[in-house]
């Protein structure tokens, strides 16, 4: 078997700390949730500002499996900071799809990674479910403000839940096209066209 295609160390450190990168971008965007009306907009803020940082770890996957483990390690991050398990779940699915186009285009499209980071950024999208299914079981486990919980059942209706889930993809799709405009050296140099 041609070892140059299995996942190294290198390739876990790179993971790592562009997971931990991400995650830091994301933390501040999160942050705004304290403001109800900032909540929606994670999937604006998320897949632009956090897509410019994944963009930047594209040009360093050449291997099948280093976004999905990303994909796995945010959703179990997620998991440990109280969100809930969904992340992981649809986080490994979008994940999944994100490596089989990544691949489609040899890791060498830039239309491939622009699609990959639209595709992995509905990770974002999971973290809402439980307040459109269970909401009282989501805010029976939070000290937040009666007022709180009010005003995020009046920005978030059920019918709100396809509206974020297409607005991840498509601030996904803008995230990948501004993370490639900012970070067309690094593509050039990892031979992305």
């Amino acid at each position: 078997m041609d070892n140059t295609k299995r996942i190294n160390g290198k390739d876990l450190i790179n993971v790592g700390i562009f997971t931990a990168i991400y995650c830091l971008a994301s933390i501040g965007v999160f942050m705004l949730g304290f403001i109800p009306v900032f909540l929606p907009l994670y999937t604006v803020f998320i897949p632009l500002i956090s897509g410019i940082v994944f963009m930047l770890f594209l040009t360093k996957v050449k291997k099948f499996g280093m976004i999905l483990i990303m994909s796995i390690l945010l959703g179990i991050l997620m998991i440990l900071t109280g969100m809930s398990f969904y992340a992981l779940i649809v986080g490994s699915i979008t994940g999944l799809i994100s490596e089989l186009i990544y691949k489609r285009g040899q890791y060498k499209s830039a239309k491939k990674a622009v699609l990959t980071n639209a595709v992995f950024s509905i990770w974002v999208w999971s973290n809402y479910l439980p307040l459109f299914f269970s909401p009282e079981a989501y805010f029976s486990t939070r000290s937040f403000s009666e007022e709180y919980v009010q005003a995020i059942g009046r920005l978030l209706p059920l019918w709100m839940c396809p509206i974020l889930l297409v607005s991840c993809f498509v601030f996904g799709l803008l995230g990948g096209l501004l993370g490639r405009t900012i970070l067309k050296k690094h593509f050039a140099k990892a031979g992305i066209v």
